[in-house]
């Protein structure tokens, strides 16, 4: 049985990404510090044998020892401080996290080389927000200029290219993965669509950032986990990989198409719930959009889920798990941060 670390796995990307590969029936070593939450929500009521936890923050040198012990086939690194307007409030956690944390794991690979001859496949999972704003029909795709306009993405952009300079360098074994927005079963509550169905579900009004006209490219977390999984398998060592799906909604027309979904649901919206604007993000991008034909050419992956069935799909995942909301501190999770005062 093969084995696989992964970084951040009890986070939203990181739970699905290690449901998808016990499913695939890898051994999954999960390293994570449980920052925000007390462990996997996805895997609660599961005791896998082939999976092994570690409350551990990827800036240990501890590290090494796990990768000594396990000698996995491969590292996929989801740990990450990744809400932008955290990172308006408090950057430097996104600064130790995100860029000394990779650092740390770039340096144990090093040193892990090292000692056993051997390179350890690393797949690191970045964002599409580090290429910046676009305009209206551009698209970023792996050779775009980094323009990184937040503490998150500058975080990010950081680290992709502290990677890229560890492959030329050091000959290290790695990929970069750049995905749009993720959404789908257990994304954590201080994000769009999670805070938006909590707001239904619980009678409160719906914030929208602005007016609601910044859009977003959106793709259901199993495709992207679908897509990491090609990558980890089939992926050129230093290359870069957009994960996009080419569907752009902006902020205001997925509030209404949410509510159209849970209408015909058969779900009753009481009259509190409606859209409410709020004071923007200092430094908001208007829009995002990935050019994902190399993936798509190269790799052969293409999305599954579409937009529509993503969002009823979470919908009533959120429904009938509403008491996943309250592991989560409501003063934490619930309040509006990343205001510039």
């Amino acid at each position: 049985m093969k084995k696989i670390v992964v970084t951040g796995g009890n986070g939203f990307i990181g739970s699905n990404l290690v449901n998808f590969l016990l499913n695939k029936k890898y051994f999954v070593i999960n390293i994570d510090k449980n920052k925000y939450s007390k462990g996997s929500f996805l895997l609660r009521n599961k005791k896998p044998t082939n999976y092994k936890f570690y409350n551990l923050d990827i800036n240990s040198k501890k590290i090494f020892n796990i990768f000594s012990r396990f000698k996995p086939d491969a590292i996929f690194n989801l740990a990450a401080e990744t809400h932008v307007d955290r990172s308006i409030e408090t950057p430097k956690d996104f600064i130790d996290s995100n860029i000394l944390g990779t650092f740390n794991i770039l340096e144990q690979l090093r040193k892990y080389k090292k000692k056993y001859n051997k390179n350890l496949r690393l797949i690191h999972i970045s964002t599409d927000e580090v290429y910046g704003d676009l305009k209206n029909n551009e698209r970023s795709n792996e050779f775009s200029s980094y323009r990184p306009s937040s503490p998150y993405s500058a975080s990010k952009a950081s680290a992709d290219h502290l990677i890229k300079s560890y492959v030329r360098t050091y000959k290290l074994d790695a990929v970069i993965s750049n995905c749009c927005n993720n959404f789908g079963p257990g994304q954590f509550p201080e994000k769009l669509i999670p805070t938006l169905i909590y707001n239904i579900i619980t009678n409160k009004p719906l914030p929208i950032y602005g007016k609601g006209k910044n859009s977003r490219e959106w793709i259901y977390v199993e495709d992207h986990c679908n897509g990491l999984f090609i990558i980890y398998r089939k992926g050129k060592i230093g290359e870069s990989y957009n994960i996009g799906t080419n569907n752009n909604v902006n902020n205001l027309n997925l509030t209404k198409i949410l509510l159209k979904i849970v209408k015909n649901n058969n779900f009753k919206i009481e009259k509190k719930v409606k859209i409410k604007f709020v004071k923007d993000r200092p430094g908001h991008d208007f829009r995002y959009a990935l050019n994902s034909k190399k993936i798509r050419k190269e790799l052969n992956w293409r999305p599954k889920m579409n937009f529509e069935s993503g969002l009823k799909e979470t919908f009533n995942w959120y429904l009938n798990n509403f008491e996943f909301f309250s592991s989560f501190s409501k003063r934490k999770f619930f309040k509006r941060i990343g205001l510039i005062k």
